[in-house]
């Protein structure tokens, strides 16, 4: 019974690996697909079942920590490590595009590192991208992490840092993770104290991002930023 069991992982992994390559797989089978790379001698789509149940999407699952992995079913500490793993070489992916090109030659890369670095967080968390005088980054900091609904803003500060990295301009990416719209009263009006504030040191807001629901809305593109 146990070679007709490794018989069959084999096939069906052999057959995700074939579907993948002919882009058929389903999200949930591309989990599965990783997973059987760090679990090689079991049945992982319980597993991969399990963690999407818990976590609720292929991206939740990855941007979860290890302790919080590990109480899944069948996950032990190396196989949250994997997960971590390639979560982190993602974003340094993206991050490291986004050092190399101005960040508005590829507006596909960008908006998908501000789902990477905000999309599934269950607090609103602010990032500050500083960027140089041709708009490649500098770096990407945690400005606040706040509630379900809220993140402090500190303009000072973020004119501060901006200086000390002796950047030409900015952009602010936050999330929404209770709410499926795009920019509030609050957000529009930050957007333009932070804006006023940077004027004065020559310092440009670039766009204002926020993540709604795995959408991307820009501020820019929404004439809140003149």
């Amino acid at each position: 019974m146990p070679d007709m069991d490794e018989n069959f992982y084999a096939g069906h992994r052999d057959r995700l690996r074939a579907k993948f390559l002919n882009n058929q797989l389903a999200d949930y089978e591309k989990l599965e697909l990783l997973l059987a790379y760090a679990i090689p001698r079991r049945d992982v789509r319980p597993i991969a079942r399990g963690l999407i149940k818990q976590f609720g999407g292929v991206y939740q699952v990855l941007s979860a920590s290890i302790d919080d992995l590990m109480t899944v079913k069948g996950i032990g500490h190396n196989t949250a490590v994997f997960i971590k793993l390639v979560f982190d070489m993602m974003t340094i992916s993206h991050r490291g595009q986004l050092k190399e090109t101005p960040i508005f030659h590829n507006e596909t890369i960008l908006h998908n590192y501000c789902r990477i670095i905000v999309a599934g967080k269950t607090v609103e968390e602010l990032h500050i991208l500083y960027l140089d005088n041709n708009l490649k980054l500098i770096a990407d900091e945690i400005h606040s992490s706040g509630t379900v609904d809220t993140s402090a803003v500190y303009p000072r500060e973020i004119a501060r840092r901006a200086l000390e990295l002796n950047a030409r301009s900015i952009v602010m990416v936050h999330n929404h993770p209770t709410s499926n719209n795009s920019f509030s009263n609050d957000d529009i009006e930050i957007t333009t104290l932070i804006q006023s504030v940077l004027v004065g040191l020559n310092i440009e807001l670039y766009d204002h991002f926020v993540v709604s629901n795995d959408i991307v809305y820009s501020a820019r593109q929404m004439h809140l930023i003149q």
